[in-house]
């Protein structure tokens, strides 16, 4: 019974964050499986939001997995912007189809997981460096850093685009529309966007990652890993 009441003691209100994502995945995944069994005609097009969503339910448990195997957690505002990021981009924009809905739904997502990563960025900096030399070291270097590991793993995640539309014949970078190849411009448009998103994202919490140091060095505690 004290174990029991001490494990609800130590529950985070990201835990909560994680809950209802989870619980919103599976209401989805229940409703259309339904579906699926009412109208079989739809069942290749909902199977496959299903397992999407699915894999959804697994990326958003990572971080819990990976933190049973260290010593430490993750930094609570990192692991709730990841979270809120997974129901965005899985279970809104794939599930409720709100990439083909909202115009700039992709946009969006790109500018929040850079921002995502631009905060990790800070994280593995501060890992880099001793306690010591985090009290004295340049703020504006350690944003730089972050803006720069945010920019640059949205570059990979191109390149992660451009591998599967070429071995594939995927439409990722969305250089087809209906079925047709687009020529000049139009056919870089979706890349070039998702780039500027991804530096945009990084850039605004590089920003205020600068300020908000410069203003206390303890701000860097939100997004360092702690003891459990």
């Amino acid at each position: 019974m004290n174990n029991m009441a001490k494990q609800r003691t130590n529950w985070r209100w990201v835990d909560w964050l994680y809950v209802f994502t989870i619980v919103g995945q599976l209401i989805y995944i229940g409703y259309y499986l339904e579906q699926m069994l009412t109208n079989p005609k739809d069942n290749g097009t909902l199977s496959f939001a299903v397992l999407q969503v699915v894999a959804g339910l697994v990326i958003a448990t990572l971080p819990i997995i990976i933190e049973r195997f260290m010593p430490y957690r993750f930094p609570e505002i990192l692991y709730a912007v990841y979270l809120i990021f997974v129901y965005c981009s899985i279970l809104l924009g794939t599930g409720l189809h709100f990439y083909s809905r909202l115009y700039y739904w992709d946009k969006f997502l790109h500018v929040l997981s850079a921002g995502l990563l631009a905060g990790l960025g800070y994280t593995v900096f501060n890992v880099l460096i001793s306690k010591q030399l985090r009290q004295t070291i340049s703020a504006l270097l350690m944003s730089l850093f972050a803006a720069t590991f945010g920019s640059t793993i949205g570059v990979l995640w191109e390149f992660y685009e451009f591998t599967g539309d070429s071995l594939l014949g995927l439409n990722m970078q969305r250089y087809m529309a209906k079925g047709h190849l687009l020529l000049g411009q139009a056919a870089l448009l979706d890349t070039m966007g998702d780039l500027l998103a991804d530096v945009l994202g990084s850039c605004l919490i590089a920003i205020i990652g600068y300020f908000c140091i410069k203003h206390n060095r303890d701000w860097l505690d939100k997004l360092t890993f702690t003891k459990k």
